[in-house]
């Protein structure tokens, strides 16, 4: 069977005050053509559908609509899973309608899925907390999928019986792991851990999170699962959290961070991005392959010796999304803002790096005469900080927090 592994949407994120949905929209029309045109049997999306609980209401409907073109009518199996992002009730109220698709999700760690057939040959043939077997139109083996969604300490308490403890959750997950394995996962079938954790080798330093990427748990200080706690029945391991594609194989078991379909923020700088394509058979190494996604802009960063030098770069990179760092004299004056500015519509932010930073601040004093009204020494001093006069609304403005137009 063929399988499409994703992650990390975070449909509705924004990068400062630019909206990534444009970009998302033609992703997620990438991702459905890739579906097609590699044929696969089912969808694997790893968590993080949402960049917060309460999304956006266009995100959430192209989420809907996405993966209802990826189900195909029910012919194809999509499975989802919550992230640290997501709200596990949101994505699951769905479910009686969704299934009619073939679309299953799972948004709490040991959640009990319930079996369901469709006219198309797909369907849950088994089922068992946080484990399922899928029936799948086409395909002889069956697919099995241990369901592990992001779990905070709340959950850990109440789906999953123990505390926030390293040790404890390690020993407890490879534990349910290795029960459902041992139960379900033999080599006549093809065997899934579907997840959104940290997973690293014990003893490796855990892979670091983006910039703006919220930790996996928020208390407890819980770092990561070793990839020594899944079971040796697993194949294939799907995870998501980390927004950088890589792959691990250990002893012809594959464990993938299928990665982000975006950049979504400066910790990404040039980053490709990808979705992974799995072709396995039951009791055989899985094979893998990654295709890079063509649309969404790169976010870059630059450093320029000048403002000339800046803006000859932003001209050579449009369509992107940048980050630029200035070295000058002094700090950029308004003029050259606007002038960058104007040179480029996806500047995020425009970084002045003085040099002699101390000397050019000594330098930048001034004699105030004292004996000239608050309105007029304002004027003095904006002019002064911005080489012009402040405008009617600036002055509107200072008025009002001196407490009103004297």
């Amino acid at each position: 069977m063929k399988i499409l592994h994703t992650a990390d949407w975070h449909l509705g994120k924004k990068l400062e005050t630019f909206s990534r949905f444009s970009e998302q929209q033609e992703l997620m029309i990438e991702i459905c053509d890739i579906a097609e045109k590699e044929n696969v049997d089912a969808v694997l999306i790893a968590g993080d559908i949402f960049d917060t609980v309460n999304p956006p209401i266009e995100s959430i409907e192209l989420f809907y609509k996405s993966v209802k073109q990826l189900s195909n009518n029910g012919k194809r199996a999509v499975i989802a899973i919550a992230g640290n992002h997501d709200s596990p009730d949101r994505l699951e109220s769905p479910d009686v309608l969704a299934r009619e698709c073939g679309i299953i999700f799972s948004g709490y760690p040991n959640g009990l899925q319930r079996e369901f057939s469709l006219s198309t040959g797909l369907g849950i043939t088994k089922v068992d907390n946080g484990f399922i077997e899928l029936s799948l139109p086409n395909v002889e083996e069956r697919l099995r999928i241990l369901l592990t969604p992001y779990a905070n300490e709340s959950r850990l308490r109440t789906y999953l019986g123990c505390t926030n403890s390293d040790e404890e959750l390690r020993t407890h997950l490879q534990e349910s792991w290795k029960d459902l394995a041992d139960k379900y996962c033999d080599d006549k079938g093809v065997n899934i851990l579907l997840s959104h954790l940290f997973m690293v080798g014990e003893g490796e330093k855990a892979e670091e999170e983006g910039d703006d990427e919220k930790p996996i748990l928020h208390v407890g200080g819980l770092q990561a699962i070793y990839y020594t706690n899944v079971p040796k029945q697993i194949q294939y391991t799907a995870l998501g959290h980390l927004h950088r594609n890589q792959e691990r194989t250990i002893e012809d078991r594959k464990f993938v961070y299928a990665g982000s379909p975006l950049s979504y923020s400066f910790g990404e700088v040039n980053q490709d991005k990808y979705v992974m394509i799995l072709d396995v058979e039951g009791g055989k190494k899985a094979e893998s392959k990654r295709i890079k996604l063509t649309k969404g802009k790169r976010l870059l960063r630059y450093r320029a010796k000048s403002v000339n030098d800046a803006l000859k770069w932003l001209e050579e990179n449009q369509n992107t999304l940048v980050e630029v760092v200035i070295e000058s004299d002094t700090f950029i004056s308004a003029d050259d803002r606007k002038l960058l500015y104007s040179s480029h519509d996806g500047i995020v932010s425009i970084i002045p790096d003085i040099k002699n930073k101390e000397d050019y601040l000594n330098k930048k004093t001034v004699n105030v005469d004292l004996t000239k009204n608050m309105d007029d020494l304002f004027e003095e001093y904006f002019e002064h900080i911005h080489k012009q006069k402040p405008n009617d609304r600036i002055i509107e403005v200072f008025k009002e927090v001196m407490g009103g137009d004297k």
